[in-house]
C-alpha cells in the first residue's frame, strides 16, 4: 500500500486530480447502481410474492382433490367435486404440492415439479396446530426444485372451502406449498446488472476524461506560474509578471498576485541594493583617494629622507585621522542600513523615549559645546530597538548641531510622543525638502561638511519601523524643525512576549 501511495504521489497533479475525480464518480455510480439493483430486485420479488399470495387463497375442493387423494387425511371429508375447477392452481410453470407434518411432499400432476421441503415448511404446520386452527399467512422463501432450479416458495396451512360462501376448512398436519420459477426474474436482474455495469464503466471513463480536461484547464495558470518561476531561476529576470484578471479572487489568482508582488519586491530590493552599492562606492572613493594621497606623501617623505615641515606633517596626520573617522562612520551607516527586518525585530523592546533623548542630548552637548541646547521632555514609552532609536535621535541632533550658527540655540521638546528639534541655522530650500531622506543625498551647501548622507535615511527607516513618522519643515523665523511622532504611552506598556 505504501508503494502504491508513493507512486501516486510521484504522478503529476493533473493525473492525481483525474484519478480523484474518477474514483469519486466510480464510488457514486457504484452506490447508485447497487441501490438501483436492490430496489428493482425488491420490486420484482414483491410482485412474485403478491402472485403467490393470490394463489394461496383458501382453495376449493376440486382443485386440490388429486393432492388430497395423494395425502389422505383422517377425519376429513374425502368427497370430491368431479367437476374440478382448476383456476388459480393449474398453471403450466407453477409448483403445487402438499407437505405433511413429517415433511413428506405430495405432488400432483398439475405441478411443474417437486420443491425441496425445508424445516421452515414443517414449522408452518406446527404453528397452525399450536394456534388451534387459526389460519396464518405462512412463509415466503427462496428454494430449489429437485433439478436445482431456483424457485420462490410460499408455504401456508392448507385451507379448503366447499363453495364460494363456505368458510375455509383447515386440514390438520398439512401445508400447501406453492412456488414459481425465478428464472425470468433472475434473468431480468442479471440483464439489469450488466446494463448498470456498462453504464458505470462508461461513466467512470467519461469522468476520468472530464477530470483530466478540467484539471488541465484549472491548472493552466499553475503551469504559467511554474514557467515564470523557471524563467526567473534560469535568467534571473525579476521583471516577469503573470497576467491576472482584476475581478478574479480564486486561489490561483491570489497565488499569481502574490508571485507578482514578490518579484516586484525582489526587483525593487535588487535595484536599491545596486543603488546602495553604487552610491557607497562613490562615497567611499573620495575619502579613500584623499587618505591614499596623504599616506603616500608621508611614505615618500620617509623613503626619500626629506622630512616634511612639522606643521605640514601634523596637518596630514589630522587629515588622515579625519578621513579614517569618516570611513568608520560611513561603514557603520552602511551596516545599519544592511541589517534585515528580522534581525531588528529580535531586539525590539519597551524603552523610555525620555531616557533615549536625554542620552542623545548628552552626546550633542559634547559635539557642540558652544551651542545652547534647551529641552523640555515628558515621559513617553515606545516599542523599538534601543540602539537604533538612540542613533536616529542622535542623527537628528547632529544635523541641528552641524547647521546651527556659533552660539546658536537648539530647542528640544518631547510631549505626548512628539519629539521636535528646532535649530536656527540657514534652513533647507523648499526644492530640497523632498530629497532629505534619500540615501547618500546631500545638500550642495552641506557637501563641504563631514557626513555620508545616510544619517536622515537611517532616521526615516528607524522611525518607520517603530510605527512612527518623521518630517522636516521650515521654522518660523528661520531654521529647520525636525518632528518625530512615535506611538506609545505615558506609562510603560506590557513587555513584549
Amino acid at each position: 500500500m505504501s508503494k502504491i501511495g508513493r507512486r501516486i504521489r510521484t504522478l503529476p497533479i493533473r493525473a492525481r486530480l483525474s484519478m480523484l475525480v474518477a474514483a469519486a464518480v466510480a464510488f457514486a455510480v457504484a452506490a447508485v447502481s447497487v441501490t438501483c439493483w436492490f430496489i428493482v430486485q425488491g420490486k420484482l420479488y414483491e410482485q412474485v410474492n403478491d402472485d403467490l399470495r393470490k394463489m394461496s387463497q383458501p382453495q376449493r375442493q376440486g382443485p386440490v382433490a388429486d393432492l388430497l387423494a395423494a395425502c389422505p387425511q383422517t377425519g376429513q371429508s374425502e368427497q370430491t367435486d368431479n367437476k374440478t375447477d382448476n383456476s388459480g392452481l393449474r398453471t403450466q410453470n407453477n409448483y403445487i404440492q402438499l407437505v405433511k407434518a413429517d415433511g413428506t411432499p405430495c405432488v400432483a400432476a398439475i405441478s411443474a415439479g417437486t420443491v425441496k421441503v425445508t424445516s421452515a415448511d414443517k414449522d408452518v404446520i406446527k404453528d397452525a396446530n399450536d394456534n388451534e386452527g387459526i389460519i396464518r399467512s405462512g412463509i415466503i422463501r427462496n428454494g430449489t426444485d429437485t433439478d436445482g432450479n431456483a424457485v420462490r416458495v410460499l408455504t401456508v396451512p392448507l385451507a379448503v372451502t366447499q363453495g364460494p360462501n363456505s368458510p375455509p376448512e383447515l386440514y390438520p398436519d398439512t401445508a400447501l406449498l406453492i412456488a414459481v420459477p425465478l428464472k425470468s426474474t433472475q434473468s431480468t436482474l442479471n440483464d439489469l446488472a450488466l446494463i448498470l455495469l456498462l453504464v458505470s464503466g462508461i461513466g467512470v471513463i467519461g469522468a476520468g476524461a472530464a477530470g483530466l480536461a478540467v484539471a488541465r484547464a484549472g491548472l493552466r495558470p499553475v503551469d504559467k506560474l511554474t514557467e515564470a518561476v523557471e524563467h526567473v531561476a534560469r535568467t534571473d529576470d525579476l521583471g516577469i509578471r503573470i497576467p491576472v484578471e482584476d475581478d478574479s479572487e480564486d486561489e490561483i489568482a491570489r497565488l499569481s498576485r502574490s508571485f507578482n508582488s514578490m518579484t516586484s519586491s525582489l526587483a525593487n530590493s535588487r535595484e536599491l541594493q545596486q543603488q546602495l552599492i553604487a552610491d557607497a562606492g562613490h562615497e567611499l572613493r573620495t575619502p579613500l583617494t584623499s587618505l591614499r594621497t596623504n599616506i603616500e606623501l608621508l611614505t615618500r617623505s620617509e623613503e626619500t629622507g626629506r622630512p616634511l615641515p612639522e606643521a605640514d606633517r601634523r596637518a596630514l596626520l589630522a587629515s588622515v585621522k579625519a578621513q579614517m573617522t569618516e570611513l568608520s562612520s560611513l561603514i557603520g551607516d552602511l551596516q545599519e542600513l544592511s541589517r534585515s527586518e528580522g534581525q531588528r525585530g529580535e531586539r525590539i523592546q519597551v524603552i523610555s523615549l525620555e531616557e533615549t533623548v536625554e542620552a542623545a542630548l548628552d552626546r550633542a552637548r559634547l559635539r557642540g559645546p558652544e551651542l545652547k541646547i534647551t529641552s523640555a521632555i515628558d515621559p513617553w514609552y515606545v516599542r523599538a530597538e534601543p540602539s537604533a532609536l538612540e542613533r536616529a535621535v542622535v542623527n537628528i541632533l547632529d544635523n541641528a548641531v552641524k547647521f546651527s550658527p556659533e552660539a546658536g540655540t537648539i530647542e528640544v521638546r518631547l510631549s505626548n510622543g512628539v519629539l521636535t528639534v528646532r535649530d536656527h541655522g540657514p534652513g533647507i530650500p523648499a526644492d530640497e525638502l523632498p530629497h532629505v531622506f534619500d540615501r547618500f543625498w546631500r545638500s550642495p551647501s552641506a557637501r563641504a561638511l563631514p557626513g555620508s548622507g545616510l544619517g536622515l535615511s537611517i532616521v526615516a527607516r528607524t522611525v518607520q519601523q517603530a510605527g512612527g513618522v518623521v518630517t522636516l519643515t521650515h521654522a518660523t523665523g528661520g531654521g529647520t524643525v525636525a518632528t518625530l511622532r512615535l506611538p506609545g504611552s505615558k506609562t510603560p506598556p506590557p513587555e513584549l512576549p
